[in-house]
């Protein structure tokens, strides 16, 4: 079943959205102008941000054997190794503090800010990328931190290694120290006495925990310490990672187009002037029947007067633009009008007219102005058809004005098309 309700939205969104780019398209000098300017802003905090270089190191990060952080392994994350934490003691104080020993550096507080560690999918591997305001710096730079990092993380290894072998070494002392004391003292029990029973069998513990403790010990001095390797050398980039030309230049035209939308809203919100027909008919709701002083236009405007008026009557044709003379036109449509209806055409307001037109020369006139005319036509019962869109004298071509008409006294009679 199909519900009316569905397709309302449709309709009215497309008509909101065509009357949206009328109005940019009505103002696109201003919105052009904004576009421009936010693209030149752009070019100019383009040209006055300094370059900076990104170099990459890439490293292999590997199971040193002794006491790694483990991880639960995943879709993303399929090694056992933790290289989110990995990640974060790449960019500690202790690594910052042995790579600025490296690069020369005496505080290692600013070096932290300007490197970058990320961990590719699916990998072993820590991409350590630093920045730096020339290339051979921001190589160096990454350099120095991945191979701070596999430093410290051997460093690491080597002492929670040596901390083992101190526990078991402590251990065995203890463990072969009871043992000595019991072999001691085996001789003077009684043979197949209780107390020889038990200090035969704390012998035999003592001996198998000797053997153990020696096993582990000598297998903790076996292990090779291996904290990864440096499997990308970083090199000085060619270009510069920033500024971005696209992400400038993209975001200044972003903040022109939304600066002069927003202009152009304003400005088409508070602009009254009649330009176009559209914008006579989008501020009065009249519809604009002839533009110019087309004779073929006037023909038609004339067939659609004689439509409404079909038994004859009275015509006013009413000028709205301030200094506007409407009688070059009324003259016209009595010309036009002649064959078609005994229709008067007049141009005085002193009597009641049957029907109006109204005469607006572009962007001379203002929809109050409009407005204000349309009302005194209401009170006095006469029916507005429409407007007649006169060019501006501005709009014309260079050395052509608009055809001289005699005036006409304002107390001869009309002219009657017969």
């Amino acid at each position: 079943m199909n519900h009316p309700a569905s397709s309302v939205p449709g309709p009215a969104t497309g008509r909101e959205f065509a009357e949206f780019g009328s109005m940019l398209l009505r103002r696109r000098v201003a919105l052009a102008g904004f576009l421009l300017a936010g693209l030149c802003c752009g070019g100019i905090v383009l040209a006055m941000t300094p370059p900076s270089y990104t170099a990459t190191a890439e490293v292999l990060v590997s199971s040193t054997g002794v006491q790694d952080q483990t991880n639960q392994t995943s879709q993303r994350q399929r090694e056992p190794l933790n290289l989110d934490t990995e990640a974060q003691v790449a960019r500690s104080a202790v690594v910052a503090s042995r790579a600025a020993r490296a690069l020369k550096v005496k505080d290692p507080d600013p070096l932290r800010d300007q490197v970058t560690v990320t961990v590719p999918p699916n990998s072993a591997v820590l991409a350590v990328s630093y920045t730096a305001r020339d290339p051979v710096t921001a190589a160096a730079g990454a350099e120095a931190f991945a191979k701070a990092y596999l430093a410290n993380r051997e460093a690491t290894a080597k002492h929670a290694l040596n901390a083992q072998l101190k526990v078991l070494a402590g251990k065995l002392r203890e463990v072969d120290a009871a043992l000595g004391t019991t072999v001691t003292g085996l001789p003077r029990t009684v043979p197949g006495s209780a107390a020889r029973t038990i200090a035969a069998q704390r012998q035999n513990v003592l001996s198998k925990q000797v053997y153990n403790l020696t096993v582990k010990y000598d297998a903790l001095r076996t292990v090779a310490i291996t904290p990864g390797s440096v499997i990308s050398d970083a090199r000085p980039p060619t270009s510069p990672a920033q500024p971005s030309p696209s992400l400038y230049l993209g975001s200044g035209l972003f903040l022109g187009l939304l600066a002069g939308t927003g202009a152009a809203m304003v400005r088409d919100r508070f602009d009254t002037r009649l330009r176009t027909a559209a914008d006579v008919e989008r501020l009065s709701g009249l519809p604009v029947l002839c533009e110019g002083e087309n004779a073929r236009e006037l023909r038609e405007l004339a067939i659609a007067v004689a439509r409404h008026l079909r038994d004859g009557g009275e015509l006013l044709v009413r000028s709205v633009s301030p200094g506007t003379d409407p009688e070059p036109i009324a003259d016209d449509l009595r010309v036009a009008l002649t064959g078609l209806a005994p229709i008067w055409v007049r141009t005085d307001q002193a009597a009641r007219a049957d029907a109006a037109l109204l005469v607006v020369e572009s962007r001379a006139a203002r929809s109050k102005q409009l407005a204000q005319a349309v009302r005194q036509l209401r009170r006095t019962d006469t029916a507005a058809l429409g407007v007649i869109l006169l060019p501006s004298p501005a709009a014309l071509p260079r050395g052509e004005s608009r055809p001289a008409h005699p005036r006409r006294h304002p107390n001869d009679p009309p002219a009657r098309a017969s």
